[in-house]
Protein backbone atom coordinates (compact mmCIF):
# COMPACT_ATOMS: atom_id res chain seq x y z
CA UNK A 1 0.00 0.00 0.00
CA UNK A 2 1.30 3.47 -0.89
CA UNK A 3 1.87 5.60 2.25
CA UNK A 4 -0.47 8.55 2.61
CA UNK A 5 2.46 10.96 2.55
CA UNK A 6 3.55 9.57 -0.82
CA UNK A 7 0.06 9.98 -2.25
CA UNK A 8 -0.09 13.67 -1.28
CA UNK A 9 3.45 15.08 -1.66
CA UNK A 10 2.22 18.54 -2.51
CA UNK A 11 -0.02 18.81 0.55
CA UNK A 12 2.70 17.58 2.88
CA UNK A 13 5.31 19.92 1.43
CA UNK A 14 2.91 22.83 1.71
CA UNK A 15 2.18 22.04 5.34
CA UNK A 16 5.87 21.80 6.19
CA UNK A 17 6.58 25.15 4.52
CA UNK A 18 3.74 26.65 6.57
CA UNK A 19 5.27 25.15 9.71
CA UNK A 20 8.59 26.86 8.96
CA UNK A 21 6.90 30.20 8.33
CA UNK A 22 4.94 30.09 11.55
CA UNK A 23 7.76 28.96 13.76
CA UNK A 24 6.82 25.36 14.49
CA UNK A 25 4.09 23.65 16.45
CA UNK A 26 3.20 23.77 20.10
CA UNK A 27 2.23 20.74 22.12
CA UNK A 28 -0.82 20.79 24.41
CA UNK A 29 1.28 21.54 27.50
CA UNK A 30 4.75 22.93 28.26
CA UNK A 31 7.68 20.97 29.55
CA UNK A 32 10.00 21.33 32.49
CA UNK A 33 13.31 23.08 31.99
CA UNK A 34 15.65 20.18 31.17
CA UNK A 35 19.07 20.74 32.75
CA UNK A 36 22.11 19.71 30.73
CA UNK A 37 23.12 16.08 30.76
CA UNK A 38 25.08 15.49 33.99
CA UNK A 39 28.71 14.49 34.20
CA UNK A 40 29.41 10.78 34.83
CA UNK A 41 30.40 11.24 38.45
CA UNK A 42 27.13 12.56 39.91
CA UNK A 43 24.91 10.46 37.64
CA UNK A 44 26.31 6.97 37.16
CA UNK A 45 23.05 5.73 35.65
CA UNK A 46 23.14 8.34 32.89
CA UNK A 47 26.80 9.11 32.01
CA UNK A 48 25.66 10.26 28.58
CA UNK A 49 22.31 11.31 27.23
CA UNK A 50 20.30 8.44 25.70
CA UNK A 51 20.28 8.22 21.94
CA UNK A 52 17.61 10.30 20.22
CA UNK A 53 14.51 8.49 19.09
CA UNK A 54 14.84 9.43 15.44
CA UNK A 55 16.93 6.98 13.37
CA UNK A 56 19.57 8.28 11.00
CA UNK A 57 18.22 9.55 7.72
CA UNK A 58 20.77 7.36 5.91
CA UNK A 59 19.75 4.20 7.76
CA UNK A 60 18.07 1.59 5.60
CA UNK A 61 16.80 -0.45 8.55
CA UNK A 62 13.03 -0.12 9.18
CA UNK A 63 11.99 1.53 12.43
CA UNK A 64 11.10 -0.82 15.26
CA UNK A 65 7.52 -0.95 16.52
CA UNK A 66 7.09 1.49 19.41
CA UNK A 67 5.11 -1.05 21.49
CA UNK A 68 6.11 -4.72 21.54
CA UNK A 69 4.38 -7.54 23.44
CA UNK A 70 6.13 -8.53 26.67
CA UNK A 71 5.75 -10.87 29.65
CA UNK A 72 5.09 -9.71 33.20
CA UNK A 73 8.44 -11.20 34.22
CA UNK A 74 10.20 -8.57 32.07
CA UNK A 75 8.90 -5.68 34.21
CA UNK A 76 11.85 -4.90 36.47
CA UNK A 77 10.54 -4.36 40.01
CA UNK A 78 6.88 -5.07 39.27
CA UNK A 79 6.42 -7.41 42.23
CA UNK A 80 7.90 -4.95 44.75
CA UNK A 81 5.65 -1.98 43.89
CA UNK A 82 2.63 -0.86 45.92
CA UNK A 83 0.09 -1.12 43.11
CA UNK A 84 -2.70 0.27 45.28
CA UNK A 85 -0.91 3.65 45.29
CA UNK A 86 -1.70 3.95 41.55
CA UNK A 87 -5.37 3.04 42.02
CA UNK A 88 -6.68 6.65 42.37
CA UNK A 89 -4.79 7.63 39.21
CA UNK A 90 -6.30 4.69 37.31
CA UNK A 91 -9.82 5.67 38.39
CA UNK A 92 -9.09 9.24 37.29
CA UNK A 93 -8.05 8.00 33.83
CA UNK A 94 -11.27 5.98 33.69
CA UNK A 95 -13.36 9.16 33.90
CA UNK A 96 -12.06 9.88 30.38
CA UNK A 97 -11.46 6.39 28.98
CA UNK A 98 -14.40 4.59 30.57
CA UNK A 99 -16.72 4.90 27.57
CA UNK A 100 -14.16 3.91 24.95
CA UNK A 101 -14.17 0.45 23.37
CA UNK A 102 -11.91 -1.90 25.25
CA UNK A 103 -11.88 0.23 28.37
CA UNK A 104 -15.52 -0.09 29.35
CA UNK A 105 -15.15 -3.44 31.12
CA UNK A 106 -11.85 -2.44 32.76
CA UNK A 107 -13.19 0.83 34.14
CA UNK A 108 -16.50 -0.69 35.21
CA UNK A 109 -14.60 -3.31 37.22
CA UNK A 110 -12.37 -0.65 38.79
CA UNK A 111 -15.44 1.38 39.74
CA UNK A 112 -17.08 -1.70 41.26
CA UNK A 113 -14.05 -2.36 43.50
CA UNK A 114 -14.33 1.14 44.99
CA UNK A 115 -12.03 4.05 45.74
CA UNK A 116 -9.48 2.06 47.74
CA UNK A 117 -8.17 -1.48 47.41
CA UNK A 118 -5.37 -3.48 48.98
CA UNK A 119 -1.98 -3.75 47.19
CA UNK A 120 -2.64 -7.44 46.51
CA UNK A 121 -6.06 -6.82 44.93
CA UNK A 122 -4.69 -3.94 42.86
CA UNK A 123 -1.83 -6.06 41.54
CA UNK A 124 -4.15 -8.92 40.67
CA UNK A 125 -6.52 -6.50 38.92
CA UNK A 126 -3.77 -5.18 36.64
CA UNK A 127 -2.40 -8.64 35.88
CA UNK A 128 -5.86 -10.01 35.09
CA UNK A 129 -7.11 -7.06 33.05
CA UNK A 130 -4.00 -5.86 31.20
CA UNK A 131 -1.13 -7.09 29.04
CA UNK A 132 2.31 -5.42 29.16
CA UNK A 133 3.89 -3.94 26.03
CA UNK A 134 7.54 -2.86 26.05
CA UNK A 135 8.16 0.68 24.81
CA UNK A 136 10.90 0.63 22.17
CA UNK A 137 12.82 3.34 20.32
CA UNK A 138 12.79 3.34 16.50
CA UNK A 139 16.36 2.00 16.51
CA UNK A 140 15.29 -0.95 18.68
CA UNK A 141 16.76 0.35 21.93
CA UNK A 142 14.71 0.19 25.13
CA UNK A 143 16.48 2.77 27.31
CA UNK A 144 15.38 6.39 27.27
CA UNK A 145 15.42 9.67 29.15
CA UNK A 146 13.31 10.26 32.27
CA UNK A 147 13.07 13.79 33.66
CA UNK A 148 10.87 15.28 36.38
CA UNK A 149 8.44 18.14 36.91
CA UNK A 150 6.33 19.51 39.75
CA UNK A 151 3.70 22.05 40.78
CA UNK A 152 5.50 25.19 42.00
CA UNK A 153 4.32 27.91 44.37
CA UNK A 154 5.22 31.50 43.57
CA UNK A 155 4.26 34.82 45.14
CA UNK A 156 2.04 37.23 43.25
CA UNK A 157 -0.73 39.79 43.37
CA UNK A 158 -3.80 40.84 41.44
CA UNK A 159 -2.55 44.43 41.57
CA UNK A 160 0.67 45.81 40.09
CA UNK A 161 3.13 47.41 42.50
CA UNK A 162 6.85 47.98 42.96
CA UNK A 163 7.07 44.50 44.52
CA UNK A 164 4.75 42.72 42.10
CA UNK A 165 5.66 43.98 38.62
CA UNK A 166 6.17 40.93 36.39
CA UNK A 167 3.05 40.13 34.30
CA UNK A 168 1.52 36.69 34.00
CA UNK A 169 -0.42 36.82 30.75
CA UNK A 170 -3.65 35.22 29.68
CA UNK A 171 -4.35 34.17 26.08
CA UNK A 172 -4.08 37.10 23.63
CA UNK A 173 -7.28 37.69 21.63
CA UNK A 174 -5.40 38.20 18.35
CA UNK A 175 -3.55 34.85 18.36
CA UNK A 176 -4.60 32.35 15.69
CA UNK A 177 -4.49 28.59 16.21
CA UNK A 178 -4.12 26.46 13.08
CA UNK A 179 -4.75 22.72 13.45
CA UNK A 180 -2.83 21.12 10.60
CA UNK A 181 -4.35 17.70 11.26
CA UNK A 182 -7.74 18.88 10.00
CA UNK A 183 -6.33 19.33 6.48
CA UNK A 184 -3.26 17.10 6.57
CA UNK A 185 -3.86 13.78 8.39
CA UNK A 186 -0.14 13.01 8.27
CA UNK A 187 0.40 16.06 10.51
CA UNK A 188 -2.05 14.97 13.21
CA UNK A 189 -1.48 16.64 16.61
CA UNK A 190 0.50 19.49 15.02
CA UNK A 191 -0.79 23.00 15.69
CA UNK A 192 0.61 26.36 14.69
CA UNK A 193 0.23 29.74 16.36
CA UNK A 194 0.23 33.00 14.40
CA UNK A 195 -1.33 36.42 13.92
CA UNK A 196 -2.59 38.51 11.04
CA UNK A 197 -0.42 41.27 9.60
CA UNK A 198 -2.55 42.83 6.93
CA UNK A 199 -3.69 39.85 4.86
CA UNK A 200 -0.69 37.69 5.82
CA UNK A 201 -0.37 35.13 8.62
CA UNK A 202 2.95 35.58 10.42
CA UNK A 203 4.49 33.96 13.52
CA UNK A 204 3.05 35.14 16.81
CA UNK A 205 5.17 37.39 19.04
CA UNK A 206 8.16 35.81 20.73
CA UNK A 207 8.85 36.20 24.46
CA UNK A 208 11.13 39.18 23.78
CA UNK A 209 8.63 40.85 21.47
CA UNK A 210 5.85 40.47 24.03
CA UNK A 211 8.07 42.11 26.66
CA UNK A 212 8.93 44.99 24.31
CA UNK A 213 5.27 45.72 23.70
CA UNK A 214 4.62 46.05 27.41
CA UNK A 215 2.15 44.48 29.86
CA UNK A 216 -1.38 44.26 28.53
CA UNK A 217 -0.52 45.59 25.08
CA UNK A 218 -1.52 42.40 23.26
CA UNK A 219 -2.37 39.91 26.03
CA UNK A 220 -4.42 40.42 29.21
CA UNK A 221 -2.59 40.30 32.54
CA UNK A 222 -4.00 37.75 34.98
CA UNK A 223 -1.61 38.36 37.87
CA UNK A 224 1.62 40.13 38.75
CA UNK A 225 4.53 37.99 39.98
CA UNK A 226 7.14 38.98 42.54
CA UNK A 227 10.07 37.14 40.93
CA UNK A 228 10.63 36.84 37.15
CA UNK A 229 12.68 33.63 37.41
CA UNK A 230 10.02 31.96 39.54
CA UNK A 231 7.45 33.02 36.94
CA UNK A 232 9.64 31.62 34.15
CA UNK A 233 9.85 28.23 35.83
CA UNK A 234 6.11 28.29 36.48
CA UNK A 235 5.73 28.61 32.71
CA UNK A 236 8.16 25.75 32.20
CA UNK A 237 6.19 23.50 34.55
CA UNK A 238 2.91 24.53 32.92
CA UNK A 239 0.83 24.89 36.06
CA UNK A 240 1.19 25.89 39.69
CA UNK A 241 -0.09 27.96 42.54
CA UNK A 242 0.23 31.66 43.31
CA UNK A 243 0.21 32.94 46.88
CA UNK A 244 -1.44 36.36 47.15
CA UNK A 245 -0.40 39.00 49.71
CA UNK A 246 -3.27 37.97 52.02
CA UNK A 247 -2.02 34.37 52.11
CA UNK A 248 -4.68 32.99 49.78
CA UNK A 249 -3.43 30.50 47.20
CA UNK A 250 -4.92 30.30 43.73
CA UNK A 251 -4.17 27.74 41.04
CA UNK A 252 -3.22 28.63 37.47
CA UNK A 253 -2.85 26.28 34.54
CA UNK A 254 -1.69 26.16 30.95
CA UNK A 255 -4.06 27.89 28.54
CA UNK A 256 -2.05 28.24 25.33
CA UNK A 257 1.37 28.81 23.82
CA UNK A 258 2.84 31.34 21.40
CA UNK A 259 4.03 28.61 19.02
CA UNK A 260 7.75 29.36 19.16
CA UNK A 261 10.08 26.42 19.76
CA UNK A 262 11.22 25.86 23.31
CA UNK A 263 14.88 26.67 23.97
CA UNK A 264 16.63 25.68 27.20
CA UNK A 265 18.06 28.64 29.10
CA UNK A 266 20.25 26.15 30.96
CA UNK A 267 21.83 25.17 27.64
CA UNK A 268 22.18 28.86 26.73
CA UNK A 269 24.12 29.53 29.95
CA UNK A 270 26.40 26.57 29.21
CA UNK A 271 27.01 27.75 25.64
CA UNK A 272 27.81 31.24 26.98
CA UNK A 273 30.38 29.74 29.36
CA UNK A 274 28.43 31.01 32.37
CA UNK A 275 27.66 27.63 33.96
CA UNK A 276 29.04 24.13 33.72
CA UNK A 277 26.67 21.27 32.80
CA UNK A 278 26.63 20.16 36.43
CA UNK A 279 25.64 23.68 37.56
CA UNK A 280 22.82 24.20 35.03
CA UNK A 281 20.05 22.94 37.28
CA UNK A 282 17.00 24.95 38.29
CA UNK A 283 18.73 26.15 41.47
CA UNK A 284 21.90 26.96 39.53
CA UNK A 285 19.98 29.03 36.97
CA UNK A 286 18.15 30.95 39.73
CA UNK A 287 21.44 31.69 41.50
CA UNK A 288 23.02 32.97 38.27
CA UNK A 289 20.04 35.24 37.59
CA UNK A 290 20.29 36.81 41.05
CA UNK A 291 24.01 37.44 40.51
CA UNK A 292 23.41 39.00 37.08
CA UNK A 293 20.23 41.14 37.25
CA UNK A 294 21.33 43.29 34.29
CA UNK A 295 21.37 40.24 32.03
CA UNK A 296 17.98 38.94 33.13
CA UNK A 297 16.15 39.91 29.94
CA UNK A 298 18.91 38.42 27.80
CA UNK A 299 18.62 35.14 29.71
CA UNK A 300 14.83 34.89 29.56
CA UNK A 301 14.59 35.93 25.91
CA UNK A 302 16.99 33.14 24.95
CA UNK A 303 13.82 31.04 25.10
CA UNK A 304 11.34 32.60 22.61
CA UNK A 305 8.58 30.26 23.78
CA UNK A 306 5.89 31.78 26.00
CA UNK A 307 3.09 30.07 27.92
CA UNK A 308 -0.23 31.80 28.57
CA UNK A 309 -2.20 30.89 31.70
CA UNK A 310 -5.76 30.69 32.95
CA UNK A 311 -7.02 30.74 36.52
CA UNK A 312 -8.40 27.37 37.62
CA UNK A 313 -11.14 26.62 40.15
CA UNK A 314 -9.81 25.93 43.67
CA UNK A 315 -9.35 22.23 44.34
CA UNK A 316 -7.42 20.12 46.81
CA UNK A 317 -6.26 17.65 44.15
CA UNK A 318 -3.34 18.00 41.78
CA UNK A 319 -3.07 20.20 38.69
CA UNK A 320 -4.90 19.18 35.53
CA UNK A 321 -2.88 17.26 32.98
CA UNK A 322 -3.41 17.03 29.23
CA UNK A 323 -5.85 14.14 29.73
CA UNK A 324 -8.10 16.56 31.61
CA UNK A 325 -7.84 14.88 35.02
CA UNK A 326 -5.89 15.96 38.14
CA UNK A 327 -2.37 14.57 38.32
CA UNK A 328 -1.36 12.27 41.18
CA UNK A 329 1.98 12.97 42.85
CA UNK A 330 4.58 10.31 41.96
CA UNK A 331 1.97 8.29 40.06
CA UNK A 332 1.44 10.46 36.94
CA UNK A 333 3.79 11.03 34.03
CA UNK A 334 3.90 13.17 30.89
CA UNK A 335 4.54 11.30 27.63
CA UNK A 336 4.56 11.77 23.89
CA UNK A 337 0.99 10.73 22.91
CA UNK A 338 2.21 9.80 19.43
CA UNK A 339 3.97 6.84 21.05
CA UNK A 340 2.12 6.17 24.31
CA UNK A 341 -1.69 6.45 24.55
CA UNK A 342 -2.85 9.09 27.02
CA UNK A 343 -4.58 7.63 30.05
CA UNK A 344 -2.86 4.23 29.88
CA UNK A 345 -1.09 2.64 32.85
CA UNK A 346 2.69 2.53 32.39
CA UNK A 347 5.25 0.66 34.45
CA UNK A 348 8.35 2.82 34.83
CA UNK A 349 11.80 1.50 35.74
CA UNK A 350 14.35 4.22 36.43
CA UNK A 351 16.35 5.64 39.35
CA UNK A 352 16.03 8.54 41.79
CA UNK A 353 17.69 11.82 40.77
CA UNK A 354 21.51 11.73 40.77
CA UNK A 355 21.38 8.25 42.25
CA UNK A 356 21.48 4.53 41.48
CA UNK A 357 18.58 3.92 43.89
CA UNK A 358 15.81 2.16 41.91
CA UNK A 359 12.59 4.03 41.21
CA UNK A 360 10.24 1.38 39.84
CA UNK A 361 6.52 1.92 39.98
CA UNK A 362 3.19 1.83 38.21
CA UNK A 363 2.17 5.26 36.89
CA UNK A 364 -0.49 6.66 34.55
CA UNK A 365 0.24 8.56 31.32
CA UNK A 366 -1.92 11.63 32.01
CA UNK A 367 0.05 14.58 30.68
CA UNK A 368 2.19 15.80 27.78
CA UNK A 369 5.00 18.31 27.35
CA UNK A 370 6.72 20.31 24.63
CA UNK A 371 10.10 18.66 25.30
CA UNK A 372 8.65 15.17 25.80
CA UNK A 373 9.26 13.73 22.36
CA UNK A 374 9.79 10.13 21.34
CA UNK A 375 8.85 6.68 22.56
CA UNK A 376 11.02 5.94 25.61
CA UNK A 377 10.66 9.41 27.10
CA UNK A 378 8.74 10.52 30.18
CA UNK A 379 8.42 13.35 32.68
CA UNK A 380 7.75 12.12 36.22
CA UNK A 381 5.36 14.29 38.26
CA UNK A 382 6.82 14.71 41.76
CA UNK A 383 3.97 16.73 43.27
CA UNK A 384 3.73 20.15 44.92
CA UNK A 385 6.22 22.35 46.73
CA UNK A 386 9.95 22.98 47.19
CA UNK A 387 10.92 19.38 47.96
CA UNK A 388 9.18 18.14 44.83
CA UNK A 389 10.85 20.95 42.91
CA UNK A 390 14.30 19.97 44.15
CA UNK A 391 13.79 16.38 43.01
CA UNK A 392 12.33 17.43 39.66
CA UNK A 393 15.14 19.89 38.97
CA UNK A 394 17.83 17.25 39.47
CA UNK A 395 16.14 14.40 37.62
CA UNK A 396 17.68 13.32 34.32
CA UNK A 397 17.90 9.54 34.49
CA UNK A 398 17.95 6.58 32.16
CA UNK A 399 14.87 4.36 32.24
CA UNK A 400 12.62 1.78 30.62
CA UNK A 401 8.85 1.73 30.20
CA UNK A 402 6.04 -0.77 29.61
CA UNK A 403 2.52 0.24 28.58
CA UNK A 404 -0.30 -1.81 30.11
CA UNK A 405 -3.13 -2.25 27.61
CA UNK A 406 -6.51 -3.97 28.09
CA UNK A 407 -6.08 -7.71 27.68
CA UNK A 408 -7.01 -9.09 24.27
CA UNK A 409 -6.63 -5.75 22.48
CA UNK A 410 -3.84 -4.38 20.32
CA UNK A 411 -2.63 -0.92 21.41
CA UNK A 412 -3.03 1.78 18.76
CA UNK A 413 -0.12 2.21 16.38
CA UNK A 414 1.64 5.61 16.26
Amino acid sequence: MIPSSARRPGRLAGALILAVLLGGCASPAPSPEPPACPAPAPCPVCPVCPKPDAPSATSAAPAAQALQAADWSALEGWEEDDHAAAWPALRASCTVLGTRPGWQAVCAAAHHLGETVSPAIARQFFEDRFTPWAVVRPDGGRDGLITGYYEPLIKGSRERSARYRWPMHGVPPDMLTIDLGEQYPELKNMRLRGRLEGNRVVPYYSRGELAQRGPGAVAPVLLWAEDPIDLFFLQVQGSGRVELPNGQQIRVGYADHNGHPYQSIGRWLIDQGELSPAEASMDGIKAWARRNPKRLSELLNANPSYVFFRELPPTGSGPLGALGVPLTAQRSIAVDPRSIPLGAPVFLSTTYPLSERPLRRLVLAQDTGGAIKGAVRADFFWGFGPEAGALAGRMRQSGRMWVLWPRGLQPPKP
